[in-house]
């Protein structure tokens, strides 16, 4: 509990006052977004206390805090995953200070592997619903009636009003926007193709491996949230090519002035 409050004092004295919206930027995604923020203030990770460091190529490790449509807002450029060996409580470190910051939304995005074989590489999901294969949980351990509850609900894990609004600004800009069932793995390895039929099978769209530990958290909190994939690979089990991370960029570039477009949007109707 100290490590929330002392990270949630830090950002305060750095200048960081009354965020609406929170955002957490997935791989390969995030410069356009960032380019939207006015006046920014960047924090890198490594400078505030308790935070982790972000390991991963393309996660550029910091808090940038500004303007987007007259909003206050909070972007993580680069997220934490449990593959890098961190512990849930420890990643989602991040969404607990920016609810006690004043944050009233949290917006995430993350770049996925596409199991439904009606859609293609570079389309984008919007997140309904997911099925949990990471085999840890952040509400693991001693509960604090501060954030939450112990049994927290999750029969609407990601806002209908958000998602409402997604719907509708998607329709209005034109943009394809898909919606399906996320699931995430522990990684940093692919998936091989019995796990692709299984993950199928279970009733997948997508699957990644991150987001979900933000989103029980932001539920814990009764923090609304939404989340959009950005399917970066075909995982056809019958039709499989090897996948490196810079196709997986690639990808993930040209999908991104959609999904930024989308966010920025949102950000403006709330």
């Amino acid at each position: 509990m100290h490590e929330i409050k002392e990270a949630t004092d830090f950002l305060l004295k750095r200048g960081v006052k009354e965020p609406e919206v929170g955002v957490i930027l997935g791989t390969g995604l995030g410069n356009l977004f960032v380019e939207a923020i006015k006046s920014p203030l960047t924090i890198n990770y490594n400078s505030i206390p308790y935070f982790p460091v972000s390991t991963v190529e393309y996660h550029k490790g910091q808090l940038i805090y500004g303007t987007v449509n007259g909003k206050n807002v909070l972007a993580m450029q680069g997220r934490f995953h449990y593959y890098e060996g961190y512990n849930l409580k420890l990643i989602t470190l991040a969404v607990r200070v920016m609810k006690l910051l004043g944050v009233k939304y949290l917006l995430i995005s993350n770049a996925a592997g596409n199991l439904n074989p009606d859609w293609k590489k570079g389309q984008l999901m919007l997140i309904t619903d997911h099925i949990n294969l990471i085999p840890d949980n952040p509400l693991r351990g001693e509960n604090y009636e501060l954030f939450g509850p112990r049994f927290p609900d999750m029969r609407e894990p990601y806002s209908n009003e958000l998602n409402t609004k997604l719907r509708q600004i998607a329709k209005q800009k034109k943009i394809k926007l898909n919606e399906g069932v996320y699931i995430p793995v522990m990684g940093p390895n692919l998936e091989t193709r019995a796990e692709y039929r299984f993950l199928r099978r279970i009733g997948g769209d997508a699957v990644g491996m991150s987001t979900v530990p933000e989103v029980i958290v932001a539920n814990h909190m009764k923090l609304p949230c939404c989340a959009i994939s950005v399917l970066t690979d075909d995982c056809d089990p019958d039709n499989l090519e090897p996948v490196n991370l810079k196709d997986i960029i690639k990808v993930a570039g040209k999908a991104e002035p959609k999904l930024t477009q989308l966010y920025v949007e949102l950000i403006k109707s709330l």
